[in-house]
């Protein structure tokens, strides 16, 4: 289960070189609005040191990790959905993403313009906040424009309810309150994610900070966020990997940016890691945290869940700790559980399964 993050922001907040640093791939940078006019997408690989050691314990021939893609888009400005500007054209590219990061300038660099002519990263966010929830009313007043003449002729018995509920949206959303503020039902729920709102996904704040800087400013009243600077993370990204250590370590730096996007995306998301390790490949898989274990069996195949009869479990240090599954096995770590079982971080399965 791969899953996908869009990126959104001002022009030169830095966005572009923040996604060139995590991903590795060229892209357009210069130091002029709307730059990026074409989405740019990479697919990273989640760096995870416990997938390197099972490879190890398992005499893996393949290792082979999880993936987070990253969407960037062109940067929005102020009144973008009155015309201003070209971001609110690509908007479209991020509406099947599962979370957004907004990149907010708190950087200094008389050389980079800002497209207000100053720095204010609390401005910059509400202005962005805006823009999305606009967008999402459009969205909205789209849909209800299609529902209301089914109304009269009463085939949908949902119709009513889809409109009471849009409704309520767009009260909401017009009074520039996001939508994922506004509590849905169990059967509302449907509705919202059917048309994609974009103020309804998880939302993450990257402050792209000086260098040096680790800690978000106090007096930004924006949440979750963390603090990254793109400009050394693009630094970084330059450099080998041995090279890349060594310079960590000189900085203090216990993670790169990307660790850190990823740390914070994956509490946002609800996410957590479970295991396959063998002698073919060492592999991680992502799954919502509470899934159970045939859920879990149904993300490496959908056979596996259908047919799910038990699931062999030990956990990651548990795995280490008697040097890999067979000392787990003599050991007596290894567990079998059942359908109800909830799988855990870290959790090395083997699923049996019937077709």
């Amino acid at each position: 289960m791969s899953f996908q993050i869009g990126i959104v922001g001002l022009p030169n907040v830095g966005k572009s070189t923040l996604f060139k640093a995590l991903t590795r791939k060229a892209v357009t940078i210069e130091n002029y609005p709307f730059a990026t006019i074409d989405p740019n997408v990479g697919v990273v690989e989640v760096p995870d040191q416990r997938l390197t050691k099972l490879t190890e314990l398992s005499h893996s021939d393949k290792t082979v990790p999880t993936t987070i893609e990253f969407v960037d888009i062109a940067g929005l400005v102020k009144n973008a959905h009155q015309g201003e500007g070209l971001g609110n054209q690509f908007l479209a590219n991020i509406r099947e993403v599962d979370a957004l990061v907004q990149v907010v300038r708190d950087f200094k660099d008389s050389n980079i313009i800002h497209v207000a002519n100053e720095v204010n990263p609390q401005s910059d966010a509400e202005v962005i906040n805006l823009e999305l929830v606009m967008a999402d009313l459009v969205t909205v007043q789209k849909r209800l424009a299609s529902l209301r003449p089914k109304l009269k002729s009463g085939q949908d018995k949902t119709v009513p309810l889809q409109i009471n509920w849009y409704e309520k949206l767009e009260k909401h959303l017009s009074q520039g309150l996001a939508a994922r503020t506004l509590i849905p039902d169990d059967k509302e729920i449907i509705y919202t994610k059917e048309i994609q709102l974009l103020t309804a996904k998880p939302l993450l704040y990257v402050i792209n900070v000086d260098e040096g800087v680790t800690e978000i400013p106090a007096n930004l009243k924006l949440s979750p966020a963390i603090a990254v600077s793109a400009k050394l993370e693009a630094e970084l990204a330059d450099l080998p990997p041995v090279e890349t250590a060594g310079l960590m370590r000189e900085l203090g730096l216990k993670q790169t940016g990307l660790e850190k996007l990823i740390t914070a995306s994956y509490k946002l998301l609800n996410l957590i890691t479970f295991f396959t390790s063998g002698a073919k490949e060492s592999r991680a898989w992502t799954i919502t945290q509470g899934s159970k274990a045939p859920q879990a069996a149904g993300v490496i195949h959908t056979d596996f869940e259908r047919g799910f009869i038990r699931a062999e479990v030990i956990s990651y240090q548990d795995f280490v700790d008697c040097g890999g599954e067979s000392g787990a096995r003599d050991k007596g770590k290894l567990r079998l559980e059942g359908k109800n079982y909830v799988i855990q971080d870290g959790d090395i399965c083997h699923f049996r399964f019937s077709v």
